[in-house]
């Protein structure tokens, strides 16, 4: 199902930054919904990656090619330069080693699209300083000891991250808390960030 939550990027939005006809590799796929729509909506040809099996079967019943893999172990299933664009959505934090993986991308495709929660927004570092409390919030809503969330990552670390890796930032859009883009005030007003990346 599409995902309806304003704080959270579109699989429209997404699909934008997405050439048609090309080859995409998503990653984390879950059902499939975002690769039937860059299938149907931009002639793309894909494949999915996820590790859930009720999430590859539900994949399998849309008719789509997907793969039953852990992304904490890479893409050695995956030819180099094999895609045109390889998609990590809302999956960046919960990975054991994000750099690995963020390697492993660059290999296998030409464009990289990540997008992921911007744990520097102005409320996540209220309820610390304020409250004395780890962030739980309607952006993240899960408490410190049951969040999926294991690598906290502002804007700005992702942003030198790349610079680190040798990724140019060929794109970028930021959500508010209503789910608008932002222009300016990202590092604090973001709730979530969707990057195109691409070697420098």
């Amino acid at each position: 199902m599409q995902n309806n939550d304003p704080t959270r990027f579109s699989y429209e939005e997404i699909a934008k930054l997405v050439r048609p006809g090309s080859r995409v590799l998503d990653l984390g796929c879950g059902s499939g919904e975002l690769l039937l729509m860059l299938q149907q909506e931009r002639q793309c040809k894909g494949r999915g990656v996820d590790i859930e099996e009720d999430m590859v079967l539900g994949c399998i019943r849309k008719g789509l090619s997907v793969f039953q893999g852990n992304l904490d172990e890479g893409l050695k299933d995956f030819p180099s330069k094999s895609y045109d664009y390889v998609i990590l959505n809302q999956t960046l934090q919960m990975l054991q080693d994000p750099v690995f993986l963020l390697k492993e991308m660059l290999r296998v495709g030409r464009h990289l699209i990540v997008n992921f929660p911007n744990f520097g927004h102005l409320r996540n570092r209220s309820q610390l300083m304020f409250r004395g409390i780890m962030p739980r919030n309607k952006n993240l809503p899960y408490s410190w000891h049951n969040t999926p969330n294991i690598h906290f990552c502002t804007r700005k670390d992702f942003r030198q991250l790349c610079g680190e890796l040798g990724l140019r930032i060929a794109d970028e859009i930021c959500l508010n808390e209503q789910g608008k883009p932002l222009h300016i005030g990202r590092d604090l007003l973001a709730t979530q960030v969707c990057m195109l990346l691409e070697e420098k």
